[in-house]
Formats: C-alpha cells, structure tokens, sequence
C-alpha cells in the first residue's frame, strides 16, 4: 500500500514538473522563430527556412502534446468531459504527424549539412532554396499520409493516460497482426531509422573533416616548417563537436521512449518480459517532449550572430525606454 502511495506522489510530481516547463518551453520556441525570421543571423536562406521548419514542428508538438494532451491528463478530475468528445483519433493522427515531421526535419537538415561539408560540386546544386522547399514540403505530406493509419487504429474516445496511445485502441487493433505489424512499422520509421541515419551521416561527416584537417595539417607544416594555429581546422573542430551533441541528444532522449513503447506492444502479444517501473516510462515521456526543443536550440544558440541578436532582443525594452 505504501509503495502505490508513493508510485502515485511521483507520478504526480513528473506530471506537475511538465506542466511547470510548458511557459518556458513555448517561450524558448516563439523567440527561436522571431530570431531566425528576421534573417539577420548570418545564415543562407534556405538554411534559415531547415531551421525555422525544425522550430515550427516544435512548436506543434508542444500545443498538441504537452498542451492539448498533457494537461487534461494532469487536471483529470476537470477534463472528465473530454472522454465523451469523439475526436481523440483526430488529434493522434495531428500529434503524431508533427513528431515525424520535427523528427524528420532534423534528419533532413543533417543531411544538408552533410552534402554541404562532403560533396563541393553537389552543393551548388541541392543546397538551394528550392530544394529545401521541395524536401520539406515532401517530409510534411509524407508524414500526414504515414500517420492516417492511427486514425483507423485508435478510436475517436480519450482515456486520459499517459500512455503513447492516449486514445482508446479498437480490439481489432490491440490483437490483430496486421495492425501489429503496421504500429511496429511506426516505430521503425520513427523514432529507428532517423537514429541509424542520423548517426551514419555524423559519422561521415566527422570522417571526412578529420581526413581532411590531416591533410591540411601536414600541408601546412610541410609548407612553413612549423603548425600554426589554423582557425580553419577550429572550426572544423567546433562542427565534430556539435554533431556529436546533437547525435547524442536526439538518440539519449528519445531512447527510453522507444524501448518502453515496444515492450508494451510485446506485453500485449503474451510475451513474458520485465516491464519498466512506472517512474521509467514518466521519464521517457519527458524526455521525448524535451527533445522537441533542444535540437533546434543547440544548432541556434551555437551561432554567434544568434546569440548577439537574442541580446539585443534583450535589451531592446530597455535601451527603448532610456
């Protein structure tokens, strides 16, 4: 009995710290975008619209989830009405089309990246405005059409949990194999493949700058006798650094999240396996809601004209007030 009393004030306090960081996290989103909008932080254009697009999934995903859902799972007791609105599977098919698409943009955006470090000749050609155009636009329709499925799966009744699927499932998609086999499809393209991809295209881009700073080094040397500090390879550096940042931010927060989700699709199909502590599962749904944010803040914040414009932002009402 005291061990329930006690698995419930935890669950209640993650719920209250998720509810506490939802103004800040909005806040943190809503001045990305005025930053990044403005265009005055150095960056190409098309690089602005990857990331304004990666800010703006976000920002979806916070109303959708943390908003929309979240709080009537915190204040229960004042949304008992909501299981009686019949539009639960509406607003999973919305919620989980825009986790895919500010998963995606990210994968798309290290790709960018990636062609813009590794292929010179190709650059000029897809790291364009039109590109980024066509490739967000196309992750957005794909993303809608993947995700029609819930839909069908889920029914139109919430059940205020907080479970992945937060809607009542239909019995036909709880046993059968082929709606089995199209949630484990889910789980494949997102959250698997964007961390297989997202790893490989790091690791291809810190190859190649670390064969390329090797060989730069030694021209340099061979040329002046001595190393100089070379503020080229510093950069280059800087870049290993913060592709390793992200990679490990993307994967590390959306982990428990996905080894939870797959367990309980394994409990329902009668497999014997351990299944997580309450407390487990609260921390991957924090920790999955937070990386909706810091993706797009680590490759902001990293800019130095981002970082001076967040400062004049700052002080703005100050300087305009004196």
């Amino acid at each position: 009995m005291l061990k329930v009393r006690l698995n419930k004030k935890v669950k209640n306090s993650i719920k209250m710290k998720e509810t506490l960081y939802k103004p800040a996290k909005i806040n943190v989103i809503l001045v990305t975008i005025v930053i990044l909008s403005r265009g005055k932080c150095g960056l190409l254009k098309y690089v602005t619209w990857y990331l304004v697009a990666m800010v703006m999934g976000d920002l979806l995903v916070v109303m959708l989830d943390l908003i929309l859902r979240h709080i009537p799972i915190v204040y229960d007791d004042q949304f008992l009405f909501l299981r009686s609105i019949p539009v639960c599977n509406i607003h999973a098919v919305l919620l989980f089309s825009a986790t895919d698409c500010s998963v995606w943009f990210t994968v798309t955006f290290a790709y960018d990246r990636y062609v813009a470090i590794c292929f010179q000749k190709l650059k000029s050609k897809y790291c364009t405005e039109k590109t980024a155009a066509v490739v967000l636009g196309t992750v957005t329709v794909l993303s809608c059409l993947k995700n029609i499925t819930w839909y069908f799966i889920l029914t139109a009744w919430y059940s205020l949990d907080n479970v992945p699927w937060f809607c009542y499932a239909t019995e036909e998609a709880v046993q059968s194999t082929a709606w089995v086999s199209i949630e484990f499809l889910h789980h494949i393209l997102t959250p698997c493949v964007p961390f297989v991809l997202i790893l490989l295209l790091n690791v291809l881009i810190v190859r190649y700058i670390l064969v390329r700073s090797r060989v730069r080094r030694r021209l340099r040397a061979h040329g002046s006798g001595e190393s100089p500090r070379d503020s080229e390879m510093e950069s280059r550096r800087r870049s290993i650094i913060l592709q390793f940042v992200i990679s490990a931010n993307f994967v590390l927060l959306w982990a428990t999240l996905m080894v939870y989700s797959i367990w309980r699709r394994m409990s329902f199909l009668g497999q014997e396996i351990i299944y997580p502590d309450w407390f487990v599962v609260e921390l991957g749904f924090m920790l999955q809601l937070l990386s909706c944010c810091t993706n797009t803040c680590i490759y902001a914040v990293t800019q130095t004209k981002f970082r001076e414009q967040l400062k004049n932002m700052l002080k703005y009402p100050f300087t305009s007030i004196v």
